[in-house]
């Protein structure tokens, strides 16, 4: 079955780095777009970055363009989210996560989430 499976969080102080990586199982990863979410204590759950099948082209929410880089590594089934200058709002839950189409409708996947969380 499908899993993601991510790794990487932890306390870090403001303006410190991080790498995510989420490793993908269950299905053929290089078929599809992957993507980053993340979600705040009583906030919802937002979109951070997107990155094509390929790998090609990828996409930034505003808050984080030119901090974060996502990639991946189709031979590893894996993804990843490199975050430099991190700030205290930064600080959430951050989940995997990738969407699929049949004829029957669309199917959202996640992951479990690994939690950010940027403080002095």
């Amino acid at each position: 079955q499908v899993q993601l499976v991510e790794s990487g969080g932890g306390l870090v102080q403001p303006g410190g780095s991080l790498r995510l990586s989420c490793a993908a199982s269950g299905f053929t990863f290089s078929s599809y777009a992957m993507n980053w979410y993340r979600q705040a204590p009583g906030k919802e759950r937002d979109l951070v970055a997107t990155i094509t099948s390929t790998g090609g082209n990828t996409n930034y929410a505003d808050s984080v363009q030119g901090r974060f880089t996502i990639s991946r590594d189709n031979t590893k089934n894996t993804v990843y989210l490199q975050m430099n200058s991190l700030k205290p709002e930064d600080t959430a839950v951050y989940y995997c996560h990738f969407s699929r189409r049949d004829y029957r409708g669309r199917y959202d996947y996640w992951g479990q989430g690994t939690q950010v969380t940027v403080s002095s």
